[in-house]
């Protein structure tokens, strides 16, 4: 096989089954959480309703991360992701149930409101699991040695799922409903369920099966702060997505600053993560590991002009392009990141360190999601987005400026050391 092959992972046949599964739970994720949003805000008019979704998932994720992690670790991957599809396919379906005609009719609108929160909320002790059980499935799949490749491969069809599933469920909603839009998010995951079982079971790598659930996440959360690439990698993903996030406020301003209803909205949500695929294809034949560090701060940094520029822009198409330029900088970010994740993490903390990752930028999502609620009700919308936009470059300069160690990060020495435990 070629050195520089940019298709190395893709000539593995369990890879792109796990892809498939990939990129229908992600899809239909992403669509069921603009759907969710949609009717939220048009059942309230109130932005920080909003942020209320990104803190009813958060709390749970919050919680159950390192004990899921712990899980991960002592069981088998393959089984582990269907049992956590299954429980997503309920709460899609109670989604679609609740939304329908009849049972609006029937409800108040409070009571609906707290169902959908009720279910997210669920859902966030879900998304607890998901993570570390995909990180640690996926490195059972690959050889190590593709490792960086296998990385750039699922991060693109983690945003190119966002892309279709986002940009779908603003064009759904105009065109079916919002309750046949959840039917389809249901019918998406019934099918990765189905997929799945192409891969065969793994193995379990971890020789301290049974080992007490407090010792071992004392060793996982211990490992990610002795190793100063990942703890900076996770804090400036962590940061950038906290205050930078401009995405759980995309449905205020297409409906009450740039006017462009619920097409318009699922393009404003679309454009990040456009930009975030193409920019994750050119790294397949670009590998990022020379100079990572350097490459990872002055992405983030373009990230957080990116933001300032959609929060000041009262153009549709000026809107779209900063989002779209957001979305390329985030991409070769989150590329980085796996990369990093992947090649210093060992096989047996894999669900652990994933764990930890969720905490730091995962579940920062739904907390940026109830930051940008909370700050554009008290000093309004447009503030809040180039307010985050200047914390995230704030914090790129200063983590440049104290850490010089991390600005010199570099991952090609590690892809050799694991290319010769592959040939080993």
């Amino acid at each position: 096989m070629p050195k520089n092959d940019p298709y190395a992972a893709l000539r593995i046949k369990e890879f792109n089954i796990f892809l498939i599964v990939r990129f229908a739970l992600i899809f239909a994720w992403s669509m069921q959480f603009i759907v969710i949003e949609w009717q939220v805000y048009a059942l309230t008019k109130d932005p920080l309703s909003l942020g209320i979704i990104g803190l009813m998932e958060i709390i749970p994720a919050l919680g159950m991360a390192l004990f899921a992690g712990h899980i991960v670790d002592q069981r088998e991957k393959r089984n582990l992701l269907a049992q956590c599809i299954a429980a997503f396919s309920l709460i899609s379906f109670g989604l679609f149930w609740l939304t329908r005609d009849s049972v609006e009719a029937s409800l108040s609108k409070n009571t609906i409101l707290y169902s959908i929160y009720a279910l997210v909320f669920f859902g966030g002790f879900l998304r607890a699991f998901f993570s570390p059980t995909v990180f640690s499935l996926v490195a059972l799949i690959v050889p190590k040695k593709i490792y960086p490749n296998a990385a750039t491969w699922n991060s693109s069809t983690w945003q190119m799922s966002r892309v279709l599933g986002v940009g779908f469920a603003g064009f759904s909603i105009s065109w079916i409903g919002v309750n046949l839009s959840l039917c389809i998010v249901f019918g998406l995951v019934v099918l990765a369920f189905i997929v799945l079982f192409q891969i065969t079971k793994k193995p379990i790598l971890n020789p301290k099966i049974g080992e007490p659930i407090f010792q071992s996440l004392k060793e996982g959360v211990s490992f990610v702060f002795k190793t100063k690439a990942i703890l900076g990698a996770l804090t400036l993903d962590m940061v950038s997505v906290l205050f930078g996030g401009a995405v759980a406020l995309l449905a205020v301003f297409a409906t009450d600053i740039l006017k462009v209803g619920p097409q318009g909205f699922g393009i404003l949500v679309a454009a990040p993560s456009v930009g975030a695929f193409l920019t994750m294809l050119v790294t397949a034949y670009l590998p990022i590991s020379k100079n990572a560090g350097l490459k990872l701060l002055i992405a983030i940094f373009g990230f957080g002009i990116c933001i300032i520029v959609f929060g000041l822009s009262t153009s549709f198409w000026l809107s779209v392009s900063a989002l779209f330029f957001s979305g390329v900088t985030d991409g070769v970010s989150m590329v980085i990141r796996q990369t990093i994740l992947q090649l210093k993490t060992p096989d047996h903390m894999r669900g652990r360190v994933s764990s930890v990752n969720s905490m730091f930028v995962g579940s920062s999502n739904e907390l940026g999601a109830f930051e940008s609620g909370l700050t554009a009700k008290l000093m309004g919308t447009v503030t809040a987005v180039v307010f985050g936009g200047s914390m995230t470059i704030l914090t790129v300069i200063t983590t440049a400026i104290v850490s010089p160690g991390f600005r010199r990060l570099d991952l090609r020495k590690d892809v050799e050391e694991h290319e010769k435990d592959d040939s080993a």
